[in-house]
């Protein structure tokens, strides 16, 4: 039987939105106010959630059981898979030396703290965003910029800071393929449009981040590196996305960045020296538990002295980078995840109306998981969509062409290669997962809340709220984005929550549906540095186990206000001259 969803469930606007948001307010509030740990908070959110949609909103028990099993599937493959094995990675890393040499190798193109920070985290950090994105950007900067001596508060916070601009391309462009999926509009011309907002926050974000870290004196001390850095990304970000497409945008920007800014140092030095690591302004006491520090093994040792040797410890991190890049093409994917389609009376490949062969689901390397309960059973109705709508739910098991796998095997061979030997890998193994259980609780659990919102609607009523703000919704639709983020973690799922409502609302108000479906994606990013699992990441990353409210309350008013600067953009694109004229598809 389908079960219809309802959006005013009470007949009283203002009390159906509020019971929606109890779960947002029950996990943000857990983590910033009352200092209870991110596994337990996000528990807490997922039992309100299941309350509430069972019994305020009459969502079928066993329809809001199997949404949040559904998500909790998503949240281990693909996001924790990734967070377990790139963790497992640096750990090897770390254990063996090499780590500390590719610090130092970082560390001698600059000493100055601003500088390294602009490297890492804003150039390196957007590589990673673009080739594997989930997670992936700020597990590898954080814990680069605490062997670089950085304080856990300060390498958590700076990573997810700067780990916000590339993310609408993040996955080689998965959030705005995704966004193109959900509401029929064109991908390119979505791709032209978020690639005309975030660039001004391309060029902003690096000075936001130098601020956030050093002050705004000893920010104005190194501007022209924080320029190079900014401009060399954003021009190619504006480039790639108008003129190719949504896919290797990050990719391409990240690299073009990272030479620009390496060349621009050669020739280029500040006056003065910032040595410090701690944050400006603050007492960071933050410090890592003694007991989590690692213990060299028995392997091939490093010695920071020789190139050979800086070539050593950079090469498990080049190996990771081929991985994922290979993992994330999309010829990757089709050639494990699809085979052939056979006509079973003929025998022969099938075709589609173009004449070229059919492909289909491979049943080896991407089993599909159809929850019944849920597929097709769960219909969304008007306003949200324009005509009612079932959902699907069927979960692809891509277990070998999903990122964390292509990470594995980069992090066994570039263990190998490092001189450990395969017991000594299955031991790191078992004591990574160790050290990150609560982290893929915590995972788990945030995608179970996200998907089990969506297929309850109550993440619909909370965005029927702001769709009600009439000519300023073009500041709330993109701080719709941006709550989507900060609870499901991701700007794809974000944009699969609200990117039909967006089109929706905007073509009821008379705007351009492309501008508000872009503005989600865009104002998403923002959210993405408050969102409980990267919080969850950059912690684990940092081995700074328990302190998830901290990094919370240090990155949420960064996250805010930058989510207000986007929307402002938007709406200066929706209604003013010559913004307006930026807008790709018309009114």
């Amino acid at each position: 039987m389908v079960w219809q969803q309802v959006y005013d469930p009470f007949g009283n606007a203002v009390l159906s939105t509020f019971l929606a948001a109890v779960p947002v307010v029950v996990m943000l509030a857990s983590l910033a106010f009352f200092h209870i740990k991110a596994h337990l908070a996000a528990l807490l959110a997922l039992a309100s959630a299941l309350l509430i949609a069972i019994f305020a909103f009459g969502m079928p028990a066993g329809m809001a059981g199997s949404a949040a099993l559904y998500g909790a599937a998503n949240g281990l493959l693909p996001i924790g898979w990734i967070v377990l094995n790139i963790i497992f990675l640096h750990r090897l890393t770390t254990e063996n030396g090499s780590f500390k040499v590719l610090q130092d190798s970082l560390a001698r193109i600059t000493d100055d703290r601003r500088l390294q920070l602009l490297l890492i985290a804003f150039c390196f950090g957007a590589f990673f965003e673009g080739a594997a994105g989930f997670g992936t950007p700020v597990a590898v900067t954080g814990a680069i910029l605490i062997g670089l001596g950085f304080s856990p508060l300060a390498a958590s916070g700076l990573a997810l800071i700067a780990n916000t601009a590339p993310v609408a391309f993040g996955a080689l462009g998965t959030p705005v393929i995704t966004l193109a999926k959900v509401t029929g509009l064109d991908e390119m011309e979505l791709s032209m449009m978020v690639g005309r907002q975030l660039p001004f926050f391309s060029v902003i974000v690096p000075f936001w981040l130098i601020w956030a870290f050093a002050g705004w004196r000893k920010m104005l001390e190194v501007w022209p590196a924080i320029l190079v850095a900014g401009v060399s990304f954003a021009i190619p970000q504006f480039v790639v996305s108008n003129y190719h497409g949504p896919m290797l945008v990050d990719v391409i920007a990240a690299l073009i960045s990272m030479a620009c800014l390496t060349g621009f140092l050669k020739v280029w030095k500040p006056a003065t020296v910032h040595t410090s690591a701690a944050l400006s302004g603050r007492h960071d006491d933050s410090k890592i538990d003694a007991s989590e520090e690692q213990q060299p093994v028995t392997c091939a040792a490093f010695s920071s002295d020789t190139r050979p040797a800086v070539l050593r410890a950079w090469m498990p991190w080049i190996i990771l980078t081929v991985f994922v890049f290979a993992w994330g093409t999309q010829g990757f994917k089709n050639l494990f995840d699809t085979r052939p389609a056979i006509d079973p009376q003929t025998q022969s490949a099938r075709l589609d109306p173009q004449g070229k062969p059919m492909r289909e689901a491979n049943p080896l390397f991407s089993p599909m998981v159809t929850f019944s309960t849920l597929h097709q059973q769960i219909e969304k109705v008007p306003p949200v969509v324009p005509q009612p709508k079932t959902e699907e739910a069927i979960y692809k098991f891509n277990w070998f062409t999903a990122t964390g796998s292509g990470i594995f095997l980069a992090a066994i061979l570039g263990g190998l290669l490092m001189g450990y030997s395969i017991p000594q890998l299955v031991r790191q193994y078992l004591r990574t997962l160790w050290v990150v259980r609560y982290s893929l609780i915590t995972i788990v659990a945030m995608l179970a809340l996200g998907f089990l919102t969506r297929y309850s609607g109550l993440d619909a009523t909370m965005g029927l709220a702001f769709a009600a703000t009439g000519i300023f919704y073009p500041m709330f639709g993109t701080l719709l984005g941006w709550l989507g983020v900060a609870l499901t973690g991701s700007d794809t799922a974000s944009n699969v929550l609200f990117g039909g409502l967006q089109r929706v609302t905007s073509e009821q108000l008379g705007l351009s549906p492309v501008l508000m479906a872009a503005a989600n994606s865009s104002g998403g990013v923002m959210g993405k540095m408050v969102d409980a699992q990267s919080i969850v990441v950059a912690s684990t990353a940092t081995r700074w186990y328990g302190h998830e409210g901290e990094i919370l309350r240090y990155v949420f008013f960064h996250s805010v206000v930058l989510a207000i600067l986007v929307g402002g953009l938007v709406t200066l694109q929706a209604y003013v001259e010559p913004f307006s004229r930026m807008v790709v598809g018309g009114h």
